[in-house]
């Protein structure tokens, strides 16, 4: 098949095929491969450009004057251009994974067996541009035609070389809306306990990627099916079967809940997308039947549930922090209207207030309930101007010295108080802050 039909010109390809050429030059094959192959035959854009080649991680290094070589015993070399980095991999065939995720030894080889050595047949494409050719030693092709997603050979031996490779295939296929074959979700669902095996660190990122890179509703239901959802996110499975009021919540439970606002994300921030799949963790264990079913303070025991989940994930602190404060808020916004124009004010400034508020309308939304809250807040704060939310203050620590306060904790509370004032309207001058001052604590 014509490989010029297959890929899609930009920049990034051309250097991809650039470093192609200047090894086919010096006398090696070098082919591009795997997802980005697969992504030009689907007619996406890809995110990386990955090459395999026959030439050894050295003699790369000496035909490409910037690389990184972290990975250069297993043959694999990031080549830097001005367009970015490229992996630039020797073909190889992998020894035993004794440890679920390297290989005990490595012998390169050639392309055919760099081919069976990869995890998926969608992902063990190559394309050669020397000659606009697609090669396919898996089945790719078909399995891309079928929408179906299908391990390179025996899935459980692919599964047992990487046991990431369980989420992955959730991802892919969730992400591509594909089947996966029924020999490998036969074995994700035998092997589902493995994924626990697997650090933190890399289950955070696969989980990051289906929650921001579209299809995450699927794939949440996938890792239910399969049984992977109780050994990676069992908060999450804990929330089948919790059922809701279904005056405000005809949707089901809070589980299908959560699935449906997972439908609704639009490219969002990692941190925006674990608020929505977290928003409702501490519903769970909140859950009591009195005049109705309800779920006292699941706001503040969730946020405390999200803490340890992105503890356990590894998590960076700013990344908890705003994770933890949008689900700690998230229940907040229908009093709004009622707050003091300080309290409010401040609230309308807080960093992640904005995604606050679309968490709270996709909330609304997939519950059928009218979002005014929404519709007011956004009049409220299209009527503000930024001074208004954050006016230059009246008086700063300097001033009060000079009043003759001497510098402590009163100065926290003078400045605070001060700043309410102003957010009110009822201090705008320094001279009327000064006297308000000089009544609420005035000097001996």
């Amino acid at each position: 098949m014509p490989g010029s039909r297959l890929l899609l010109m930009n920049e990034r390809e051309q250097a991809a095929r650039n470093i192609c050429v200047a090894l086919q030059n010096a006398g090696h094959r070098a082919l591009l491969a795997g997802g980005c192959v697969r992504d030009c035959i689907l007619g996406r854009i890809p995110k990386d450009y990955d090459i395999a080649t026959s030439a050894s991680a050295s003699e790369v290094i000496d035909l490409f004057p910037k690389t990184i070589t972290v990975g250069a015993e297993f043959g694999v070399v990031i080549v830097i251009q001005p367009e970015g980095h490229f992996e630039v991999a020797t073909f190889r065939r992998d020894g035993p994974y004794l440890d679920g995720r390297h290989p005990s030894w490595v012998r390169f080889e050639d392309e055919q067996n760099d081919a069976q050595r990869r995890d998926f047949t969608i992902n063990a494409m190559f394309f050669d541009p020397a000659t606009d050719t697609l090669l396919d030693y898996v089945g790719g092709q078909e399995d891309l035609k079928n929408h179906i997603l299908r391990t390179v050979g025996n899935p459980r031996e692919r599964f047992e070389e990487d046991h990431l490779r369980l989420l992955r295939a959730i991802r892919f296929a969730a992400r591509l809306n594909y089947t996966l074959h029924p020999d490998t979700g036969a074995a994700i669902t035998e092997m589902a306990p493995l994924i626990t095996r697997t650090s933190a660190e890399r289950i955070r990122d696969e989980l990051t990627k289906i929650l921001t890179e579209g299809g995450a509703r699927r794939a949440f239901q996938l890792m239910d099916e399969t049984g992977l959802l109780p050994h990676i996110l069992p908060e999450i499975a804990a929330m089948k079967h919790v059922n809701q009021p279904p005056d405000f919540h005809p949707e089901g439970d809070v589980f299908e809940h959560t699935l449906l606002m997972l439908d609704r994300l639009e490219n969002p921030s990692p941190v925006f997308a674990w608020a929505v799949l977290l928003h409702d963790v501490g519903k769970p264990p909140t859950q009591t039947f009195e005049d109705r079913i309800r779920f006292n303070y699941h706001d503040k025991v969730g946020a405390r549930m999200a803490a340890k989940i992105c503890q356990r994930l590894r998590m960076s602190n700013d990344q908890t922090e705003r994770i933890v404060w949008l689900i700690e808020q998230h229940m907040r916004l229908a009093f709004i209207p009622e707050m003091r124009e300080s309290k409010r004010k401040r609230f309308v400034r807080e960093e992640g207030f904005d995604d606050l508020v679309r968490l709270c309308h996709i909330d609304c939304l997939v519950s059928g309930r009218d979002p005014w809250e929404i519709k007011w807040i956004n009049d409220y704060k299209n009527q503000l101007e930024p001074e208004a939310v954050r006016p230059k203050p009246l008086l700063t620590g300097y001033d009060l010295i000079q009043m003759g306060y001497t510098p402590g904790p009163l100065f926290a509370e003078i400045l605070h108080a001060l700043e309410d004032a102003q957010l009110e309207g009822t201090l705008t001058s320094p001279e009327s802050a000064r006297e308000f001052i000089q009544s609420r604590w005035p000097l001996p």
